[in-house]
């Protein structure tokens, strides 16, 4: 068959915005802030004391994509384990420490790439400042100053009512102050509220107020569907002005599942270079196959594909060939049957038995050729300066 022209337009790569400029820290190998890629964070879910089961999280995480994680170090079981957790680990560690500044210590002895402490949940911690900034200096140790809606220091709510932008910004600040006075500025901040619209303008304002890199984060977002609206609305209205440097999606599901929904919203924002990307049509009355079907079978078919791939996967002739014009691949699907269109060009006509059969022998063909070419893998390798 004649393969037929589509036209492809050009789409020139451009950044969703101008990047807020921030200082730059390095948590291990994976730098955060100073016009560096967004990175995606996760949290495990066992018991870090739990050192095998801790590690095989870990694995799977990394394996989907993740590049920080953080672990809980809440008893002295977990502050033992987290030695061999940070040296085994293939990504960098993150020590979560709340109410006993003796872990920070363990933590920054342990080797753990940087420490997350949470001002509101520990008592006297602005008097062990300067003890915490001079091991963290002497280890070259990051610290996270994060402050969450739910466990503001008490005198702010008094100050202010309720957990406000106003409140999580002057706890974040003053923290990080306390730190100034000991020239320790190895810092990133978090101000996460559950409500998108307060932790937007809180970290509107921090980013107005300093210039420490941001971890963007809607805390308790809540179930999966529910938890990927919430972060996708907050994180793309933030890194739509520029704001954030890296990223955890907080959902009441597996952490992997964190990490997939983070890796999209920063590929849907061109902030990473994409990898597999299914556009498919919702259907409608003018479809003669079942597309839902379809586009997860095609799916499927292509998972763990690493190159920068589009797919369209149409279930009429009305918006296939538009589809195609954009995508590496396509199909438009009526009466039986499937038109197949490769780089905006319509290549063959197939029974509809064996679409998904050709559109994956044809995605293959053409991630060897990207490979061949030297087209990079799906990983972040976008940088917005």
């Amino acid at each position: 068959m004649t393969a037929v022209p589509l036209g492809i337009p050009g789409m020139p790569a451009r950044p969703v915005a101008e990047r807020r400029p921030s200082r730059r820290i390095d948590v291990g190998p994976v730098p955060v802030g100073g016009g560096t890629p967004v990175s995606v964070q996760s949290m495990t879910t066992t018991r870090t004391s739990d050192i095998s089961a801790t590690l095989q999280q870990i694995a799977e995480l990394t394996a989907s994509g993740c590049q920080i994680v953080r672990v809980a170090c809440p008893t002295q079981d977990d502050a033992d384990a987290l030695p061999v957790i940070a040296r085994k680990s293939q990504i960098p560690v993150v020590a979560d420490i709340h109410f006993q500044p003796k872990y920070v210590f363990a933590a920054i002895e342990a080797g753990c790439a940087a420490v997350r402490v949470n001002p509101g949940n520990i008592k006297q911690f602005d008097d062990r400042i300067k003890e915490i900034a001079l091991a963290a200096r002497e280890h070259g140790t990051p610290i996270r100053i994060g402050v969450n809606a739910g466990s503001l220091d008490a005198r702010l709510l008094q100050k202010y009512g309720k957990a406000t932008p106003e409140a999580l910004v002057e706890s974040a600040l003053w923290e990080a102050s306390l730190f100034e006075e000991h020239d320790f500025r190895d810092i990133k901040i978090s101000v996460k509220h559950n409500d998108p619209v307060v932790m937007i303008e809180a970290y509107r304002q921090l980013a107005a107020q300093c210039d420490y890199p941001l971890h963007l984060g809607v805390t308790e977002a809540g179930p999966a569907f529910q938890g990927t609206v919430k972060s996708a609305v907050a994180f793309g209205a933030l890194l739509s002005e520029g704001i954030g440097d890296t990223i955890r999606v907080s959902l009441s599901a597996p952490p992997a599942e964190e990490v997939k929904v983070g890796i999209q919203i920063l590929e849907s924002l061109g902030l990473r270079q994409r990898r597999l990307e299914i556009v498919s049509c919702p259907s409608c009355g003018r479809a003669q196959v079942d597309v839902y079907k379809l586009a997860d079978e095609v799916t499927a078919g292509l998972e763990g594909m690493r190159v920068p791939l589009r797919v369209a996967v149409m279930g009429c002739v009305v918006n296939g060939p538009g589809e195609a014009r954009e995508a590496d691949l396509g199909v438009a699907s009526g009466n039986g049957k499937g038109q197949i269109f490769v780089k905006g060009e319509v290549i063959m006509t197939v029974p509809e038995s064996k679409i998904v059969e050709t559109l994956v022998e044809q995605a293959m063909k053409i991630a060897e050729r990207m490979e061949q070419d030297g087209v990079a893998s799906g990983e972040p390798a976008v940088t917005v300066s």
